[in-house]
């Protein structure tokens, strides 16, 4: 009899605990595919129509605090509040940006605490901190782990090689190894606009060793890139490739 007692008890308590977990993590569930897409809207770098991002964190702002805060509502929130805090550094309005890149740390920082292994957040944590407050060695710890964590990821590599290259000689030789494999990688994936401007960017002072990166990458990749160099008046040599001009008209 006790021991049926138990059972029925032990039941009668799992069965609350569902309901009281449906009741405080369903709502956040429901809003997760939406925020889900924004991300990747955002890490694809789409454009939106001014002031449409600004609407979306009202809407976020608005809801009530979930209990259980899934990862991808917080990593949606912090990339929201990062564009807007870029338009406003943009803009040149420095209470705004002041403003917006405190708010961003904050949501930053809340959306790595629910996901350490998040690459993508630890590049705008090291990109806001620089905005924010200029070049700090420390920060460099962020980079470096975005590079630990995704040495390999095509989106991330579109805005983080930029930002490692503008400060090439402050990193270490392993994260110039890494920053240069990225670089010659992007030219494989075909991001020539990208790869073209940080080399003739960021990237000049180090263009020799960027360029030799590019030896073991395909033919067709190479010669698209050197026609882009040779279209910006760059008279550079990619290796393998004929640098006669006269190759592109």
């Amino acid at each position: 009899m006790v021991r049926q007692a138990w059972v029925r008890a032990s039941i009668l308590l799992l069965g609350f605990a569902g309901v009281l977990w449906s009741l405080v993590a369903l709502p956040s569930f429901w809003r997760v595919n939406p925020a889900r897409e924004l991300s990747t809207r955002i890490l694809m770098d789409d454009r939106f129509k001014p002031g449409v991002l600004s609407e979306v964190l009202v809407r976020i702002e608005a809801q009530p605090a979930p209990i259980l805060l899934p990862h991808e509502l917080a990593r949606a929130e912090a990339l929201v509040r990062l564009r807007i805090a870029e338009a406003a550094i943009e803009r040149k309005s420095s209470e705004d940006a002041d403003r917006e890149a405190v708010s961003t740390m904050e949501k930053v920082k809340s959306s790595l605490s629910l996901n350490p292994a998040d690459s993508f957040i630890w590049l705008t944590l090291y990109s806001v901190e620089t905005a924010r407050s200029g070049f700090d060695r420390n920060n460099i710890s962020y980079l470096d782990q975005s590079y630990a964590i995704a040495p390999r990821e095509g989106w991330i590599a579109l805005r983080r090689n930029k930002l490692a290259l503008a400060i090439f000689p402050m990193l270490s030789e392993a994260m110039r190894v890494k920053a240069v494999s990225e670089f010659a990688e992007m030219v494989e994936g075909g991001f020539i606009e990208n790869v073209a401007i940080n080399l003739t960017t960021v990237g000049w002072p180090h263009r020799d060793r960027l360029l030799a990166s590019v030896e073991p990458v395909d033919i067709i990749q190479r010669k698209l890139l050197a026609k882009r160099l040779v279209a910006d008046g760059m008279k550079v040599r990619v290796p393998g490739v004929e640098s006669d001009e006269r190759l592109w008209r």
